[in-house]
């Protein structure tokens, strides 16, 4: 027979049991292991977006550097042509979108508003790229576009449960019940 107290912080069936040494290190740090990737994603495409909104040649229908010659130079190997002819259409404010919803996903990802939604335009975003513009690229692997989608992944599941705005609100709710009025 066991007593209950022997158990305290003893690892159970590869479980670890609060309280315990290394475990318990090693929990918290897993609980923690999201926050570096959330980090450098929502950074990244934070200044991805600034970027391309002070640049302008970037924000360019045509020329060196800007996104309606970057169009025109993909539309022929990208897996999706069509998704180049929508953004032909427009390439001024289709960079603008661009650039707008990159600014989104970054501050959502950074502040944890909205975490999932905030990683699943990331990664609509990173896909879109992935399937216009560095479609082409070979070996696979040298396109980060495909790499960045497969980042994003992990946060879509999980979202933002550590130092953010959703778990203060989620906390806030638990600790005040929520209402619906008044």
């Amino acid at each position: 027979m066991v007593h209950a107290n022997r158990t305290i912080g003893a690892e159970l069936g590869g479980v670890a049991v609060e309280g315990s040494g290394v475990a318990g290190l090693r929990g918290r740090l897993a609980r923690h292991a999201l926050l570096p990737l959330r980090l450098f994603l929502g950074a990244t495409f934070l200044y991805a977006g600034i970027d391309k909104l002070l640049d302008h040649a970037f924000l360019a229908a045509s020329g060196a550097g800007s996104i309606g010659e970057t169009l025109r130079q993909v539309h022929d190997a990208a897996a999706l042509p069509q998704l180049v002819d929508l953004a032909q259409q427009s390439p001024v404010g289709f960079g603008y979108a661009i650039a707008a919803g990159e600014l989104a996903v970054g501050l959502g990802t950074l502040v944890g508003l909205l975490g999932r939604l905030a990683a699943l335009g990331g990664a609509l975003i990173s896909l879109s790229l992935w399937l216009t513009v560095s479609w082409a690229t070979t070996p696979y692997y040298y396109g980060n576009d495909l790499a960045y989608l497969m980042a994003w992944v992990p946060l879509v599941l999980a979202g933002t449960p550590r130092f953010s705005l959703d778990s203060a609100w989620a906390h806030r709710r638990r600790r005040h019940g929520t209402q619906l009025f008044g």
